[in-house]
């Protein structure tokens, strides 16, 4: 989805990680701008502006326009980003040019809305399976997300990728097969019985041992004598 963003990106010289760690010192993060039949580009950016986009609605599905001073000024969207897991901070975006009249490929997520009635009801559990599905369709027409009500489904039913309804351009790209929510019912384990010899489960009456009739008659032979 085009948003009203800009985000202004400086070209880069040089490459190599002795380049990238300047650029961190500086508050930059490197990154690669490419497609639309034009060659690379290595710019760098500033890592919030970046952050903004990914933490916002449209998350990496955002189009923005990115701003290479001196260069060029196009349509772009988020393709891959390295976040380092300790400072976090983003390391290196990949962003590539888009044509706002040609269709692309992109995964959207699904969300569900409404309580199931096999679980309301009958006691089941819902188990979303797939969190997202990937469509085709023109970039001004990505939504933000699908919504799967999923108030009628009973116990053993569930909603599949080819029910989502799609609208314009939009094209289904996973397989129309694919589970992206379901109603299970519960399983009730089963107790196991206690294997022989093993010790008595506690409460249980402890094992009365009685004595056989040699026993008994071997004792009063020996009080006797």
């Amino acid at each position: 989805m085009k948003k009203d963003i800009t985000v202004v990106a400086e070209p880069r010289a040089s490459r190599g990680k002795n380049e990238a760690r300047r650029l961190r010192v500086r508050g930059l993060s490197p990154a690669v701008v490419y497609g639309a039949e034009k060659d690379p580009v290595a710019v760098c950016v500033n890592p919030k502006d970046v952050t903004r986009i990914l933490m916002s609605s449209t998350g990496h599905n955002t189009i923005f326009d990115l701003d290479i001073t001196g260069v060029e000024k196009t349509p772009a969207m988020i393709i891959d980003w390295q976040n380092d897991p300790i400072r976090e901070r983003i390391l290196h975006i990949d962003m590539k040019r888009i044509d706002l009249g040609r269709s692309l490929i992109v995964k959207v997520p699904v969300h569900t809305s409404g309580e199931s009635k096999g679980v309301k009801l009958m006691g089941g559990l819902l188990e979303a399976v797939t969190r997202e599905v990937e469509i085709e369709c023109l970039p001004d027409e990505i939504p933000e997300f699908f919504n799967v009500d999923v108030s009628d489904l009973a116990i053993g039913q569930g909603v599949r990728a080819g029910d989502i309804p799609l609208s314009g351009s939009m094209r289904l790209l996973s397989p129309s097969d694919s589970v992206i929510v379901h109603v299970v019912a519960l399983k009730h384990e089963e107790v196991a019985p206690a294997a022989e010899g093993a010790p008595a489960a506690a409460g249980a009456e402890p094992e009365v041992i009685k004595k056989g009739k040699k026993e008994v008659e071997g004792a009063d032979e020996k009080k006797k004598k």
